[in-house]
């Protein structure tokens, strides 16, 4: 399905409820990050169990007159009682007063939970903007289709981000495995009974500037930016073959040789490297960083639930700082 805006509001916009809430999750990216930026397709799975969830309720308005919305995000680590970022948040803000007739005079607060890591690139951004854009609709009554939410969540992204695909924006509101390419949706239905292993290096990354370490190499040879599109766009499309035929060992190899095209681009670390290293003589099939790079996560694929919990034991023995497992199918899910 396509994002096209169309039909993007039912409802009245008044307040006849005094909050609403709104929900979001994590997502991980499977192959296809930078390369979707540049029109390629991308894989990526939801993870249902690192959520998002805001409420926005109505609040006496200040009286000197100021912002009639706030934001806040709530959490573990040190993103606790900080506010959303600023500029993706006033931008987000501009468009859902635009789409919905919100009005200036309505006071609200938004406070968002995110249980999604920042830094980690497992969609947190997108996943906060989403559950805020869905509570502050609830609270006014108005029903934003698909399109329309994606648009919102995407004008914070793009501010956050410099230049967001667009897949975080998707991915962090799918039940299912998404393949995105230029703004094109397909949820996946999948019998693929692998797992992931999520690995935190425990270090941030950031995307703004990944992404604009990508975009400078490529403004200098556009050779090697159609090569990585190129290559890049055929490991992802052979990896939904690989999950529509059950087929571990190609699905491995594909995430692994996904690796080495971003490793090619700077964009991984020394630490990433050896829990790729590590997971992959561990036997898993294959091992890849997942997101915008610099620092962040590690997704390696393993097989039955056994095999999953060793791996991930085998992560954190050799420095990840803690794992998450992530089956395809939405089966039983853990943090260690």
């Amino acid at each position: 399905m396509a994002m096209a805006d169309s039909g993007a509001l039912v409802g009245h916009g008044r307040l006849a409820v005094d909050s609403g809430t709104g929900r979001a999750h994590g997502k991980a990216i499977l192959l296809g990050e930078h390369a979707v930026v540049y029109g390629a397709p991308a894989l990526a799975v939801p993870i249902p169990f690192l959520t998002a969830t805001a409420r926005a309720t109505r609040v006496p308005c200040p009286d000197d007159g100021g912002e009639g919305i706030s934001f806040t995000i709530a959490g573990p680590g040190p993103a606790a009682s900080a506010p959303l970022p600023g500029d993706g948040t006033r931008q987000m803000l501009a468009e859902f007063r635009e789409a919905t007739g919100f009005s200036d005079d309505l006071c609200v607060d938004v406070v968002v939970d995110c249980a999604v890591p920042q830094g980690r690139g497992l969609g947190s951004s997108a996943a906060c903007a989403r559950a805020a854009v869905l509570a502050l609709a609830d609270l006014c009554g108005f029903g934003l289709d698909a399109a329309t939410v994606f648009r919102l969540v995407q004008a914070s992204e793009n501010v956050a981000h410099g230049r967001a695909s667009g897949i975080d924006a998707v991915a962090t509101g799918s039940d299912s495995p998404v393949l995105f390419r230029s703004g094109v949706v397909q949820e996946l239905s999948t019998n693929f009974e692998g797992r992931f292993v999520i690995a935190d290096s425990g270090v941030g990354g950031s995307t703004k500037e990944a992404v604009e370490l990508v975009r400078r190499r490529f403004e200098h040879d556009a050779q090697a930016k159609e090569e990585f599109v190129s290559r890049a766009s055929g490991l992802t499309g052979g990896a939904v073959r690989d999950l529509e035929q059950g087929d571990l060992a190609g699905l491995g190899a594909r995430l692994t040789e996904n690796h080495v095209l971003l490793q090619e681009l700077g964009l991984s670390t020394d630490r990433i490297d050896r829990l790729v290293a590590a997971a992959l003589m561990a036997g898993s099939p294959g091992a890849k960083i997942s997101g915008g790079g610099l620092g962040g996560c590690v997704i390696a694929l393993a097989g039955g639930p056994g095999a999953a919990e060793e791996l991930g034991r085998t992560l954190r023995e050799a420095g990840a700082t803690r794992t998450w497992i992530v089956p395809m199918r939405r089966l039983a899910s853990h943090v260690d």
